[in-house]
């Protein structure tokens, strides 16, 4: 996992091609005026989706994808996101090969906190449970999740 402020992004030039290029998505497109929704970027390789919510009090089941790395950026509200490795998931509690999300049961290792600005870079080895109320009370968050497929080309 990767946990910084998109002010940092020029640090990630020589990652992944694709988690740079959907950070630079991030950090140059105003996202005000877009309705919620999939934008293809790149096909199937990088795409983003924008989706409007309010943060819950728990998220207990935490997710992994092995297709796609997810960059989540909030862009309004606050979320509080837990990560742990998925070798410590104690078990798949359902699986959706077919939209690459599997949701599992496991302990919390790492909690982090998403504003505006701040961005996580979440890998297949990392179960994450985004959507939490900071602080416990739940607030209306706008985010971006940038969807960028393991081997991009």
């Amino acid at each position: 996992m990767i946990y910084d402020s998109l002010n940092h992004i020029s640090a990630y030039a020589g990652t992944h091609p694709g988690v740079y290029r959907g950070l630079k998505l991030l950090a140059e497109t105003d996202f005000s005026q877009m309705e919620d929704g999939r934008y293809e970027v790149d096909g199937d390789q990088l795409f983003y989706s924008l989706q409007s919510y309010q943060s819950k009090p728990i998220n207990d089941a935490p997710e992994a994808h092995r297709e796609y790395i997810d960059i989540q950026c909030v862009l309004s509200g606050a979320e509080e996101m837990t990560v742990s490795p998925l070798e410590e998931m104690t078990g798949e509690v359902l699986p959706r090969p077919e939209g690459d999300i599997r949701l599992y049961h496991g302990p919390v290792r790492s909690r982090v906190e998403l504003v505006p600005g701040m961005f996580a870079v979440l890998f297949p080895g990392d179960a994450h449970a985004p959507g939490i109320a900071v602080g416990g009370t739940p607030v209306p968050c706008r985010k971006a999740v940038v969807k960028v497929k393991v081997e991009y080309q």
